[in-house]
């Protein structure tokens, strides 16, 4: 992902310039202020909860005599709160201040993490994941401009630091998941949580005050930006791939009969890894070549595929293995693409366009991990698979139908201005 024009179709007001003059764009990387070095490392353990319950499902379902679809609930609640928590983390930052939002969010996580740690049912986890989910939505949707505010150097020197902290985070999620999972499954909640008690301290004593600024923001403000059709198809669309997505992780655990704690950590630690990778330094490339519509499009298909071949021999433990491992690449190239085009899709503000799209995306990301296990229980174990390809096909062809709609608001190039970055990472997210 690369940071050098904006998209068309947006008005001149979404797109602000980095801030300062030339000296302001030079400087090290690595030289930075204590304050952006605490958010960035606040930054990885938030995004290590996106993976971190992945190696531990099939040992929490064993401990608390739970089915794999009542243990999938804990995907439901935590991606259903994030995608309600991002239609007010807007209005909630620009009343109290970027410090004081992710302040309230890390102390979220903290206190949600824990107590899912400590309970004794699936169904308290399931509940305490969900504020969980409304913690990391207020300080991941604020992190990125916290960041660029208080670096040194370049936006898109800031960015990149943003993007190495989303691809720690991504990747040594199930890895930490798989390594303190083989004490037990409390222990990742409770690691998770004693580690953003550190950032708590290091965000409160090293990042200044940062008072609110700019318009106040609207909760209506996304629902109007879906009246644009563009907006709306790219939305829909991502419904459909997000239940593939989380298909591949929720179901992908119990796809692994054979594979202990541990060994799922690692499968998806390669899955992380593939996907960071994939999403900063292949994205850019394909869509140079055969532009972002097409990118899309054609990502969404191959991963359709791969999880037609999982569903075709998911007793085949190797298959299932690189398929889960190769998805990474079509997840980390499409929600790049997919989250820029949407960027582009409405007049309206970046931040606004972002909350409606998580919105509709994180439906998909609520209904797919439940629906799936539930077939999985019912139907049997290529089920899950089965739908989760399904959904991405209609994804596919929903998208490929309405091109036409999107084609003319999307850009060519690639990631402009920190505004429009912090939302294709949020969207990530």
């Amino acid at each position: 992902m690369s940071h050098t024009t904006a998209a068309r179709g947006v008005p001149a007001h979404a797109q602000p310039e980095a801030p300062g003059g030339p000296e302001a764009q030079q400087g090290s990387l690595l030289r930075q202020p204590r304050a952006v070095w605490a958010v960035a490392f606040a930054c990885v353990i938030a995004f290590m909860g996106i993976g971190l319950v992945d190696p531990i499902l099939k040992d929490i379902a064993a401990k608390l005599d739970a089915t794999p679809s009542q243990v999938s609930l804990m995907f439901t609640s935590y991606m259903a709160i994030m995608g309600v928590a991002m239609l007010i983390t807007g209005v909630v930052s620009s009343r109290i201040g970027p410090k004081r939002t992710l302040l309230a969010g890390l102390v979220l996580v903290i206190v949600f993490a824990g107590l899912a740690g400590a309970s004794d049912t699936v169904g308290q986890i399931v509940g305490f994941r969900a504020g969980w989910g409304l913690g990391n939505a207020l300080f991941v949707a604020t992190a990125l401009s916290t960041i660029v505010s208080a670096a040194k150097g370049s936006t898109a020197q800031a960015i990149i630091l943003f993007e190495a902290a989303l691809g720690i985070g991504i990747a040594s999620g199930p890895l930490l998941g798989g390594l303190l999972g083989e004490q037990s499954w409390r222990a990742p909640f409770f690691g998770v949580s004693a580690l953003m008690v550190i950032a708590v301290i290091g965000t409160a004593l090293l990042l200044p005050a940062t008072p609110p600024t700019g318009r106040r923001t609207s909760i209506a403000d996304p629902f109007r930006a879906l009246r644009h059709p563009a907006l709306l198809l790219l939305g829909v669309t991502a419904i459909f791939y997000n239940i593939g997505f989380f298909t591949i992780l929720a179901a992908g655990p119990f796809a692994l009969p054979g594979f202990g704690i541990l060994q799922v950590g690692w499968v998806f630690f390669a899955w992380g890894l593939l996907l960071a990778f994939t999403s900063v330094a292949v994205a850019p490339l394909v869509q140079r070549a055969i532009g972002t519509v097409p990118a899309i499009i054609a990502m969404l298909a191959l991963f359709t595929l791969d999880l037609v071949m999982i569903a075709l021999l998911t007793e085949h433990t190797p298959v299932v293995v690189v398929g889960i491992v190769a998805s990474g690449a079509f997840i980390g190239v499409n929600n790049t693409l997919i989250t820029e085009a949407v960027m582009g899709a409405a007049p309206v503000e970046r931040p606004v366009a972002s909350a409606a799209y998580s919105f509709l995306r994180f439906t998909g990301g609520a209904v797919g991990p439940y629906a799936a296990l539930k077939l999985g229980e019912n139907v049997s174990p290529h089920a899950p698979f089965w739908f989760g390809a399904t959904a991405v096909l209609i994804g596919v062809v929903t998208l490929f139908a309405g091109r036409r709609l999107v084609v003319g608001h999307t850009p060519h190039s690639e990631v402009g201005s920190s505004t429009e970055a912090e939302a294709v990472l949020v969207g990530d997210a």
